[in-house]
């Protein structure tokens, strides 16, 4: 029986609920904050596709849909008031376990089990869904607990198939399996990525999120989204951006992170940067923008002029390393050093914050190695935020295929693929070693002294100082108080005992709350410090007069022949190699154009 066969005595509502779910952290219990750092793309994405099918009526004429979102990020997941909520519409409804990356599968199960067996229908979709379905076999890496559950996989992605699985959701008849991986649609003229903004107040700064484009030309092996969403890019209209932009504005939002892996490889970045710019310019919309990019951004020209124009305030550099040779390893060949200092410099001269990824475990990584690396960011490169990962074998990517086709060890516990987590071997590391680097990075770049070398660097080139205070607050204080990642963080942890992991024991509210409040107390009291410490020393900075004019070697110019003295160029193998392969492109340049025509 189909959906449009059910009886039309009445106007039945379907129960959409959608998902996101967190993860656990190392004591088992939820990461919950009351205020999220980072919006998810996925949940919006997802809401806009639901938001238009509803619209259209895709269960038919006299069948509603009511949408729930909940991010665990910043929402509790309250089983029971949900069940009881499908009880009142007689189960009519599905749970939809939305965008789940592979660190969090382990609590998206646990999630399901309660609905399944109640018999609501389940369905999950995202990164590891789609990454272990396109690079392994089927049922490599926990997939089988999906299908004894009953849960229906959803690979691939939404737009255009949502209609399909809601109407089979209806009907009591999910397939086990919906797989559009080899199908991936056009997002040009689809639903935009929306939120309503009962649910982005949930996260810091009132801020959202959307993807202007999918996919990604780069081999990167350590990455997913190739994988997942394709080599061969796909991209939204500037109509599509504009569409979204006035649908937030029109509910008081106005600052976006732009989630594209890599937006300035987006072939319509100035179609759209152009239309960000119109209406930020001529409708007065005060847009905020953060951006993902690559470190031949620069060479693109007018793209960080533009930026500055649209609104974009802080972006996102995908550095991953400063020695060639873990670039190399990692097919990360687009990625020059010799560039690395160009690229900053033209960021801070438009007075925009830049962020970057570095990644620690590549093979040439050992603890003295990343201590040195990170002074020569410190002294040399003119960056403002560092993200530290750990370098991971997420299922999705071609290092985690590589090391199961060779039935290399892996941990088995997926909750711990987070970036974060030391999941299998390195060659010249022991794990205890790898994991006191990556917990002593943070404290080595986010050192006081650097601090206040970074808030100089920001008065002299104009990045908003309250704006960076904030940020080197939460980086430099998230690790060592909350034992998470910055980027898992948030504005006050919220944690409860029923939220603990089903293999681990459950504690008594008499021993959990005592023990939960004197820490948050405690932590607060620590982090409260740092904010002082940090305020006063920004305060004094931003009065000094020296300090507009202040320059270190960061800050320097580039020029002709700094590369023969920086630690950059000096002190790796790969370093000195690529300063010898510039030397020897300028000299067949000079030679050839010093050729005379024939």
């Amino acid at each position: 029986m189909t959906v449009q066969d059910l009886p039309k005595t009445a106007e039945r509502t379907f129960q959409l609920i959608l998902i996101k779910p967190s993860h656990y952290d190392d004591d088992g219990y939820v990461i919950r904050w009351w205020r999220a750092m980072i919006p998810s793309n996925s949940l919006a994405a997802i809401y806009g596709i639901a938001v238009d099918c509803a619209e259209r009526k895709v269960l038919g004429p006299d069948v509603g849909i009511e949408i729930t979102v909940i991010d665990e990020t910043n929402t509790r997941v309250n089983i029971p008031a949900l069940l009881k909520r499908l009880e009142q519409h007689d189960n009519f409804g599905m749970i939809a376990l939305v965008g789940v990356q592979s660190n969090q599968y382990p609590r998206a199960l646990d999630i399901a089990r309660p609905f399944r067996a109640a018999g609501i229908p389940v369905s999950m979709g995202g990164f590891h869904v789609s990454g272990c379905l396109a690079m392994l076999d089927g049922k490599a890496v926990g997939l089988d607990a999906c299908r004894e559950m009953g849960i229906s996989m959803f690979a691939g992605e939404a737009e255009g198939r949502l209609d399909r699985v809601l109407q089979d959701a209806a009907a009591g008849k999910l397939e086990p399996l919906y797989n559009f991986m080899n199908d991936l649609p056009s997002i040009e003229g689809a639903a935009v990525p929306f939120l309503p903004k009962t649910n982005v107040a949930q996260t810091l700064g009132l801020s959202t999120s959307f993807d202007a484009g999918r996919g990604c030309p780069y081999q990167c092996s350590f990455c997913t989204i190739i994988n997942v969403q394709g080599r061969k890019s796909r991209f939204r209209s500037a109509d599509d951006v504009e569409k979204l932009v006035r649908m937030n504005w029109a509910q008081g939002i106005h600052k976006f992170f732009i989630t594209d892996d890599n937006f300035a490889r987006n072939r319509d970045w100035e179609a759209i940067f152009d239309r960000l710019i119109e209406l930020r310019e001529k409708d007065g919309i005060p847009l905020g923008l953060m951006i993902q990019v690559d470190t031949l951004c620069h060479k693109i020209p007018n793209f960080i002029e533009k930026s500055k124009r649209a609104g974009v305030t802080r972006v996102f550099i995908g550095l991953e390393n400063v020695n060639p040779d873990n670039l190399t390893a990692a097919k990360k060949n687009q990625n020059k050093i010799t560039e690395y200092r160009k690229m900053l410099l033209a960021w801070k001269a438009q007075g925009i914050m830049t962020l970057a990824g570095y990644i620690l475990g590549f093979p040439a990584d050992t603890p003295e190695t990343i201590r040195r690396d990170i002074a020569i960011i410190q002294h040399e490169l003119p960056l403002d935020v560092i993200e530290f990962f750990v370098l991971t074998p997420l299922p999705g990517s071609e290092d985690h295929q590589t090391l199961w086709k060779k039935g290399v060890e892996m941990d088995a516990d997926l909750n711990i693929y987070d970036v974060e987590h030391v999941c299998t071997a390195h060659p010249k590391m022991s794990k205890q070693e790898w994991e006191g680097i990556y917990q002593e990075a943070w404290s080595l770049y986010y050192s006081p002294e650097h601090m206040k070398t970074l808030l100089r660097r920001a008065v002299a080139t104009g990045v908003p100082l309250a704006s960076l205070v904030k940020v080197l607050v939460s980086f430099a204080t998230t690790v060592p108080l909350e034992n998470v990642h910055p980027l898992q963080s948030g504005l006050l942890r919220l944690k409860h005992p029923s939220e603990r992991r089903p293999d681990m024991p459950r504690e008594s509210a008499v021993t959990f709350w005592p023990r939960f409040v004197w820490e948050t107390v405690t932590k607060h009291l620590s982090l409260g410090a740092t904010i002082a410490k940090l305020a006063i020393s920004a305060f004094f900075i931003a009065r000094d007069k020296a300090s507009k004019a202040y320059m270190d070697q960061a800050l320097t110019p580039v020029g002709d022949h700094e590369d023969e003295t920086l630690e950059l160029f000096t002190k790796t193998a790969g370093g000195r190699a690529a300063v010898s392969h510039i030397h020897k492109v300028a000299e067949l340049t000079h030679a050839h154009k010093a050729r005379p025509a024939v």
